[in-house]
């Protein structure tokens, strides 16, 4: 990584605080710059406006987590410990940082206006991978699809809209992880080839 780079690297760190505290609205350049330790024209220099940056830091965290995703499903364990610790990942790298500011739907409505493209393509990206990970699982008999009369692509599909779903209600006061957690369940007793059908 050079020297440009790494400034970026920084000044994106810096940035993410900044946001969560403020909102995107009321966070202002000045405010980034003096959380990068920098003057404004030295950060104007890196990125000409806050969505500029807010869209950057949006494409770096959708791509950090989409690799450590794939690591989360490529790691031993059965399969629905992988794809729990791949939802984990994906709803504390991407739904958490946001999620505890007062100003969370600001700032999610404001990454689909500006990084919807990433945004929408990590999700595919997600479904694609959970897909390729349950029909794997499928083919060696570890879960079965068939009494849900789903293909993998579907399940996967229900799997990412269920995250969104537990974002949501955690402004009712349900914890990402305790809703990620029972969503697994209910997956695991819904396609284990271990739990007794009637």
């Amino acid at each position: 990584m050079d020297h440009s780079d790494q400034k970026s690297e920084a000044i994106l760190d810096a940035a993410l605080p900044v946001f969560v505290r403020h909102g995107f609205r009321k966070a202002s350049m000045a405010d980034i710059a003096r959380a990068a330790r920098m003057s404004r024209a030295a950060l104007y220099l890196s990125f000409s406006s806050k969505e500029e940056l807010f869209r950057a830091g949006s494409a770096r965290a959708h791509a950090r987590t989409m690799r450590n995703v794939e690591a989360a499903l490529a790691a031993d364990g059965d399969v629905f410990s992988r794809v729990e610790s791949a939802v984990a990942v994906f709803q504390r790298e991407l739904v958490a940082p946001f999620a505890g500011s007062a100003d969370a739907a600001e700032l999610f409505d404001v990454n689909m206006t500006l990084a919807r493209d990433i945004t929408l393509g990590a999700r595919a990206r997600l479904v694609a991978l959970l897909a390729q990970t349950l029909s794997d699982a499928e083919a060696s008999g570890a879960l079965s699809l068939q009494v849900l009369k789903a293909k993998p692509a579907d399940v996967a599909g229900m799997i990412v809209a269920a995250i969104e779903g537990i974002k949501d209600a955690k402004d009712a006061g349900q914890s990402l992880d305790d809703g990620t957690r029972l969503f697994m369940r209910l997956l695991r007793a819904a396609l284990s080839r271990d739990v007794p059908r009637s």
